[in-house]
């Protein structure tokens, strides 16, 4: 616990009557909470809410329609824990229907379509639904946020794929602190030919465009949802090292370090026990920064198709695969992902904000 006149202490005080850091802070509590028990708010809980009905595309938010489901008779091995986070295994059919009745042991069904015309009749045995109670897989399902192209719950995969963009900030500024505090140290606290040799390994790839190197390393590792973490990772580390660079040359002259090397403490005590501990508060800021841009590029890279690839869940894909309904009079297919992207990032930098002024001392 922080002693009241410490700098943690004060520096937690400034934050807390900083009302956007602070709303930011709950606003990213609460996805977080969405990112990790998606599957348990989510309306479609199927794996990547990925269940399609072509025949209720596009549909605005708040459509209602009936939902028939047929067993498929198939038992789906899947654990509970499994099933919580990663989506249930869907092997059941589901139908929008107009009506339905019972007769002579088979279910007659008239399958939904749009714009008033009438659906197909169909007919399935009662045999195929346990205890042969019908009323039982018979459902009004309403859409909140109304469906995509391929008739999915746009609600569900909004849910599901924060946890993409939320989680990919997590991976890459993980990664970016890794290596930019290692280079960062090594070139500020030892200088001379180890400095010259990262500052040219620095500039060499702070001159790369940051899409541009992310697209190379993607391509090279190939696409996938592990791929574009590590990729962006990668591309982050220059600010971080830059950062701690030169936070440690103003700081390895200081008198708590030269009594630290006359007692004999050796280069590796000194810079992760007395250096670093001093010169974080700078590289907590851009971390904030960095969460934002990390969320930024994967939805750049799902816009152009080499992110996380289809059927999984991600905002950026989501305004791919909708942006030309803002001009077909549905824009809210592309407007909700865009939103979400924009509240997230905007929360980071808010509270990277809040941060830079709790922890600066001269104010």
């Amino acid at each position: 616990m922080s002693k009241p006149n410490s700098l943690r202490y004060l520096a937690l005080q400034k934050f807390k009557k900083n009302f956007w850091g602070v709303f930011s802070f709950y606003f990213l509590i609460l996805v977080g909470f969405i990112s990790v028990f998606a599957y348990v708010i989510a309306p479609d809980s199927s794996r990547h809410a990925n269940q399609m009905h072509l025949s209720i595309h596009s549909k605005k938010p708040g459509f209602t329609v009936t939902m028939l489901t047929i067993p498929s008779g198939l038992e789906e091995s899947q654990s509970s824990f499994n099933k919580f986070f990663f989506g249930r295994k869907n092997a059941d059919t589901e139908v929008p229907i107009s009506n339905y009745t019972v007769k002579n042991n088979t279910l007659l069904y008239t399958e939904y379509a749009a714009d008033g015309l009438k659906g197909l009749d169909k007919v399935v045995a009662l045999y195929r639904f346990p205890g042969e109670n019908v009323n039982d897989f018979v459902e009004e399902k309403t859409f909140l946020f109304g469906t995509d192209k391929y008739g999915r719950d746009l609600l569900s995969r909004v849910l599901v794929g924060a946890r993409i963009s939320f989680f990919i900030g997590f991976v890459a500024v993980f990664i970016s602190l890794l290596i930019g505090i290692l280079m960062g140290s090594l070139a500020g606290y030892f200088g001379g030919k180890v400095d010259a040799i990262i500052m040219w390994l620095i500039n060499v790839t702070w001159s790369i465009p940051t899409l541009l190197l992310v697209i190379a390393i993607t391509l090279a590792l190939g696409k996938g949802f592990w791929q574009v973490f590590i990729a962006v990772g990668l591309t982050m580390w220059v600010e971080v090292a830059r950062v701690v660079r030169g936070q440690i040359i103003s700081t390895k002259e200081m008198q708590y370090v030269t009594a630290a090397r006359a007692l004999g403490f050796g280069d590796f005590r000194i810079i992760t026990k007395h250096i670093l501990p001093n010169i974080m508060a700078p590289v907590i800021v851009i971390s904030a920064a960095n969460f934002a841009a990390a969320i930024l590029i994967e939805s750049g890279l799902s816009f152009l198709g080499i992110g996380a690839q289809p059927p999984m869940a991600s905002w950026g894909a989501m305004i791919k695969d909708h942006y030309n309904y803002i001009i077909l009079g549905k824009p809210y297919l592309a407007i909700i992902p865009g939103l979400c992207i924009m509240s997230l990032v905007m929360a980071f930098m808010l509270i990277g904000n809040a941060l830079r002024d709790a922890l600066d001392v001269k104010s």
